[in-house]
């Protein structure tokens, strides 16, 4: 258990407690696994599956070809991101019975349940079981987090592989200056895996960077300047083993990044401007062009789409973070280990704010801050409780009941939008329904596949058949790629719906609604995600509405 552990005398009461949370822990992680497993099948395509499925082939095809055919390296702009998952998903499709879509939302699930476990893990060694418990709790039922690991395949990945990067970062500040071996591993099998997923990885330097001054402005001072240096230079000679692993990591997921020495820099120059051509999307009940988004829109998001119970606990975590950093009773292994774990959760989102970059499709992009937000709202639950018990013990059970009733909240808007966790909006915002006056929700376009699934029920039920020589034609206004694969071979799909038979359209702001019988309706809670019209007969110009300046 690591040295920052709130401390507690070792009771046969308390070693009951330590062993409830593990036990609980273990129970919580196969629940998760199980609805997974159960549900995953439910998740539709959003815009970039079809693309990243394709990209995966090529990379599979460079390695099988001996890097002849190396269409991979300048496909799309993918060849500067990582395709780990998506060689992982290919490979695994090739083994199992499961359609390639429906695999990689399997593979998505594998992969989320990895990022709780590990952040279980990293919450309890720094705390203690009370808070890998709590941790684990707060991540499982962020409804951000969880909708995003089954069918985001660049964000989620990502953020499970910085999670682990944190893991090892945390653990060499526990065992400095003699990281052990698996200490080292970790670390470098960290690195490669997070910045051959997105070149941002490279952010946790700066989490190091800044995280370890405590600790080495400590060694300075007990171990003299000469001393402290050598510590240093052992710990980083120590490292270059783990970090080399990296690179051959990175390398593996990531080819294009080792082909030339400067090409990961080239993807940090790239990322830096906005590369595709502006689109505006609703935010705060206005349309915004993407590049002149506020600053306000990551606080504003987060602050409406977390739960609040795990906003409560991370202001909490952060304020005494800071606050501890000038007492001299807070040892400095655990001033750093704390203050590496805020800047994971807050400086990607201080970065943003002060650089104003293209900021679209909601928080996507910015869930690998969530996992680290879990740990410290875990970590300061268990330090809360702890304190309950030497002051106020009587409170402990009232405090119990306030955390569980602060889950309980999210759960039941995760299950009222399955499977559209991703859209959640806490009750601070007036959850969707308020919401969907003034954000996006399905920006992209789940409910396509629901919309799908059910129309072709309704043909068959109606016994209807398309007219003589050729398919039935469907208009879509949202991702078209997505609802062909949902429609199947039966349906021609386009923009065109003047000669169309139906129309798909999302309920978003850019879609229409039609003056048509509506065939298939899928809401939650009130909100429209998605209408299917039957527009047979039907003089329809355009699926899309025009915005008014």
């Amino acid at each position: 258990m690591s040295s920052i552990t709130t401390s507690a005398i070792d009771t046969p009461a308390r070693r009951s407690v330590d062993k409830t949370c593990d036990d609980l822990a273990f129970l919580a992680l196969g629940v998760v696994a199980l609805i997974a497993g159960l549900t995953f099948r439910d998740y539709g395509l959003g815009w970039d599956d079809y693309t990243h499925a394709e990209y995966a082939d090529l990379l599979l095809r460079m390695y099988g070809s001996g890097f002849k055919d190396t269409g991979a390296l300048s496909f799309a702009n993918l060849y500067m991101y990582g395709g780990g998952f998506d060689m992982a998903a290919a490979l695994l499709h090739k083994v199992i019975p499961l359609e390639l879509f429906e695999t990689r939302r399997l593979v998505g699930a594998i992969v989320g349940v990895i990022g709780l476990a590990v952040t279980w893990r990293l919450a309890r060694r720094i705390g203690g079981p009370v808070a890998g418990l709590a941790a684990l709790l707060l991540l499982a039922l962020c409804p951000t987090f969880y909708g995003h690991m089954f069918m985001n395949p660049k964000d989620a990945p990502f953020a499970v592989a910085m999670v682990i990067l944190i893991m090892g970062l945390v653990r060499l500040a526990d065992e400095y200056p003699a990281p052990s071996p698996r200490t080292i591993l970790i670390v470098g099998f960290g690195a490669g895996l997070s910045i051959g997923c997105r070149v941002l990885g490279g952010l946790a330097l700066i989490y190091a960077a800044v995280g370890f001054m405590p600790l080495l402005i400590e060694e300075f001072r007990t171990q003299g300047a000469r001393e402290a240096t050598l510590r240093f230079g052992h710990v980083v000679y120590v490292l270059m083993p783990g970090l080399a692993f990296g690179y051959l990591v990175m390398g593996l997921i990531w080819p294009w990044s080792i082909m030339e020495p400067g090409h990961p820099l080239e993807a940090v120059t790239y990322f830096s401007h906005f590369f595709e051509k502006p689109w505006k999307e609703m935010f705060d009940g206005a349309l915004v062009s993407v590049p002149d988004m506020p600053w306000s829109y990551l606080p504003t998001l987060f602050a409406l789409q977390l739960p609040e119970v795990l906003l409560v606990l991370l202001f909490s975590a952060v304020v005494v973070t800071f606050a501890s950093l000038s007492r001299s009773d807070v040892p400095a292994r655990r001033k750093t280990i704390m203050l590496m774990l805020t800047l994971a959760a807050t400086l990607p989102l201080v970065i943003a704010m002060v650089k104003r970059p293209a900021l679209y499709n909601g928080i996507r992009h910015f869930i690998f801050v969530i996992p680290p937000m879990a740990v410290l709202g875990g970590v300061a639950f268990a330090r809360g409780m702890d304190w309950l018990g030497e002051n106020r013990r009587a409170w402990q059970p009232a405090a119990v009941a306030v955390f569980a009733f602060g889950l309980l909240l999210p759960l039941s808007e995760m299950i009222r939008l399955h499977p559209y966790q991703y859209t959640h909006f806490n009750h601070i915002a007036g959850t969707v329904r308020t919401a969907d006056n003034y954000f996006m929700l399905d920006y992209w376009g789940l409910a396509l596949k629901q919309a799908s699934d059910e129309l072709r029920e309704q043909l068959a039920e109606r016994q209807e058949v398309p007219p003589q020589n050729r398919k039935w034609k469907v208009a879509v206004c949202g991702p078209q790629r997505p609802a062909q694969v949902a429609l199947g071979p039966d349906f021609t799909i386009g923009w065109d719906s003047n000669a169309a038979d139906f129309a798909m359209t999302l309920g978003e702001f850019y879609c229409k609604g039609l003056t048509a019988p509506v065939m298939v309706e899928i809401k939650r809670d009130d909100v429209v995600f998605a209408r299917v019209y039957d527009i047979r007969g039907r003089s329809i110009s355009s699926l899309l509405a025009i915005p008014a300046p």
